[in-house]
């Protein structure tokens, strides 16, 4: 890594260069309404699965477990054909803007969601199931107590979540289009400037980026410590992450 290049990246951080807030701020807000709508129904979801026991439940996780690995540039293609003149949504106009970027992400951010939140309701639900069924709970139900119970395990899904929206690059890249001042985030902006040899903003970029993640990781690891033992003394199910 050249001196001088790391140099200057450490000037436009600490000069808050304008470009580079610009597109710090747009990446952070792009994510965070994702992270907003793909856990909105991923964690509804997940927390459903986890109670409810029905036929065919079994290949619906199968199913929810395989999209995890799905690589971002597939869910950025099926985005865009879904967006497209041709597609289905075309008539939104939403392709190579900040929604299309929202959408992609959240599409990536669902089963994320949806995975985690199952398994650690599924795990409330084996401790504290019976109880709740014999005080006539139903699963729509039991899925509200658990979740609530396991907030700050699912608040640790969240963050999980949020850091795979933000280090994203792929899907937003397809369907946003990378265009300079609207669409560019931290992740297409650190591929298009290392392309071009612009290397002092693009590790200044990278700073953030690592930064953000490092930020996010400790928060994770805090609510871990922190659930292991909640405020009554009694055992948490974050362990289940």
């Amino acid at each position: 890594m050249p001196t001088s290049a790391l140099h200057t990246a450490w000037q436009l951080l600490t000069s808050l260069d304008a470009q580079l807030l610009a597109i710090v701020a747009r990446s952070l807000a792009v994510s965070a309404l994702a992270c907003v709508l793909g856990c909105a129904t991923g964690l509804v979801c997940g927390a459903y699965l986890g109670v409810a026991r029905f036929t065919g439940r079994g290949a619906l996780l199968t199913v929810l477990h395989a999209l995890l690995a799905v690589p971002s540039v597939l869910v950025g293609l099926l985005v865009y054909l879904l967006l497209s003149r041709s597609g289905p949504l075309g008539a939104w106009g939403w392709l190579f803007s900040f929604k299309a970027m929202v959408l992609a992400q959240a599409v990536l951010v669902f089963p994320v969601a949806a995975a985690l939140s199952r398994q650690v309701v599924d795990d409330a639900e084996v401790l504290h199931g019976e109880q709740l069924r014999s005080w006539g709970a139903g699963a729509a139900m039991r899925a509200l107590l658990l979740a609530w119970d396991a907030r700050l395990a699912l608040l640790m899904v969240v963050i999980t979540a949020f850091g795979r929206a933000i280090s994203e690059v792929g899907a937003v890249m397809i369907v946003g289009g990378n265009i300079d001042g609207f669409t560019r985030v931290m992740t297409t902006a650190i591929a298009l400037e290392t392309s071009k040899g612009d290397l002092p903003l693009a590790i200044g970029l990278g700073l953030v980026l690592l930064a953000v993640v490092l930020l996010l990781n400790a928060l994770v690891a805090l609510l871990a410590r922190w659930s292991v033992w909640d405020g009554r003394g009694t055992r948490s199910v974050a362990g289940a992450l």
